[in-house]
C-alpha cells in the first residue's frame, strides 16, 4: 500500500491596497529610506485600512482566490487552520470567523500561534491530518494585521511590519510529491527578547497597560537577529543533509521575510545563489505568518511539479523550523 502524503494543490494571496512607503514613514518617525534599506531591506509595506476590518477579512480574500482557481466549494473543506498573532478577537478562533464568512459549515477549525513560524507549524499540523486519512481538503492560511500591534512612534519596530494574508489548499496524494520532511523547534528562553507585554492573563488590558504602550510589539534587535541568523540557517542545512540534497538539488528556498541579511545568511549557508531564493521583503515587509505563503503565491507561475523546495522560518518564542516539499503541480 502506497503512503499518503499531503500536497499543496493551490495557492491564494491578498494584500491591502494602501501602501506605506519609507518616505511616508520618515514623516511619522525619525528615520530615513537609507537607514531602513541598509538594515532590513524594506521599501514599503501594505496596511489594512477601514473600520471593523481584521486578519480574517484578508484571509477570506486569499481563500476566495483558491476557490476561484480550483472550483472548490466551501462545503468540500474539512479543516481550516489559521496561523496568526493578530487574531480578530482573543476568541473565537479567527479560523472559525473565516469559515463563517466563506460559508464553510461543520468543518474542523482552529488557530495556531507560532509567531513568524506559524505558517510552518500550521502546515505541518494540517499535513498530519491528511496523512492519517482523517481529512481530505484542508485550508492553511497565514493572516496578519501587524499594523494593529505596531507603535508608529518606535522607529526600531514600525519600519518592519506589514499586513497581508496567503493560503494554501492541501489534499492527499500517493505520488512522491508534497510534504516530504519537516524539522520544527522552539525554545522559550527567547520569549523575553520578542513579545507583546500586555493583553494576556498576566497583564490584562487596563488604563495603565495602555498608557505604558504595553500592547505593541516589543523587540530587542540584537539577540533576535543573532539567533535568527544561526537557527534558521542551521535547520535549513539540517533538512538538506538528512534528505541527501545538495544546493544543486534545490529549486527554491522560501525564507521568512524578516530581514534581508538573515535571508542572505541562510542562503549562503545552503550554498544557494540569489536566483534560487524567493525574496519580496522590499515590497511587503514582515507579514509574520503570511510571509512564506505570500512568496509561494507570487512565485506560483514559476514553480514546476517535482521542484524541491525548502521553507524556512524563525520567530518569537523563539520558534524556528524548516519544511521540505516537492511541488505538486505545473503552472496553469
Amino acid at each position: 500500500m502506497k503512503k499518503t502524503s499531503a500536497v499543496i494543490t493551490a495557492v491564494g494571496g491578498y494584500v491591502p491596497d494602501y501602501i506605506l512607503n519609507n518616505q511616508e514613514l520618515s514623516s511619522m518617525v525619525d528615520t530615513t529610506d537609507e537607514w531602513i534599506m541598509s538594515r532590513v531591506g524594506i521599501k514599503e509595506r501594505h496596511i489594512q485600512k477601514g473600520e471593523g476590518l481584521g486578519a480574517s477579512d484578508m484571509g477570506v480574500e486569499a481563500i476566495k482566490e483558491i476557490f476561484e482557481k480550483t472550483g472548490t466549494k466551501p462545503e468540500e473543506i474539512d479543516l481550516v487552520i489559521c496561523a496568526t498573532v493578530t487574531p480578530d478577537h482573543p476568541f473565537p478562533a479567527t479560523a472559525n470567523i473565516i469559515a463563517d464568512k466563506l460559508d464553510i459549515r461543520d468543518a474542523h477549525g482552529f488557530d495556531i500561534n507560532g509567531a513568524c513560524s506559524g505558517f510552518l507549524y500550521a502546515l505541518d499540523t494540517a499535513s498530519r491530518f491528511i496523512e492519517s486519512g482523517g481529512k481530505k481538503k484542508v485550508i492553511v492560511v497565514g493572516a496578519e494585521k501587524m499594523s494593529s500591534i505596531v507603535d508608529y512612534t518606535d522607529r526600531t519596530t514600525c519600519v518592519l511590519f506589514g499586513d497581508g494574508a496567503a493560503a494554501v489548499l492541501l489534499e492527499p496524494t500517493e505520488e512522491e510529491i508534497g510534504i516530504r520532511d519537516r524539522i520544527l523547534k522552539s525554545d522559550g528562553f527567547g520569549r523575553v527578547h520578542l513579545h507583546m507585554k500586555a493583553g494576556g492573563s498576566v497583564y490584562p488590558s487596563s488604563h495603565e497597560t495602555i498608557d505604558k504602550k504595553m500592547h505593541y510589539v516589543y523587540q530587542e534587535g540584537q539577540p533576535v537577529f543573532k539567533n535568527a541568523v544561526s537557527k534558521m540557517a542551521d535547520v535549513s542545512v539540517e533538512i538538506m543533509e538528512r534528505n541527501n540534497m545538495t544546493h544543486e538539488d534545490i529549486a527554491w528556498l522560501v525564507p521568512h521575510q524578516a530581514n534581508l541579511r538573515i535571508i542572505g545568511a541562510t542562503a549562503e549557508r545552503m550554498n544557494l545563489p540569489k536566483e534560487k531564493v524567493m525574496i519580496n521583503i522590499e515590497r511587503y515587509g514582515n507579514t509574520t505568518s503570511a510571509t512564506i505563503p505570500l512568496c509561494l503565491w507570487e512565485w506560483e507561475k514559476q514553480l514546476k511539479k517535482g521542484d524541491n523546495i525548502v521553507l524556512a522560518s524563525f520567530g518569537a518564542g523563539f520558534t524556528w523550523g524548516s519544511v521540505y516539499l516537492k511541488w505538486g503541480y505545473d503552472p496553469k
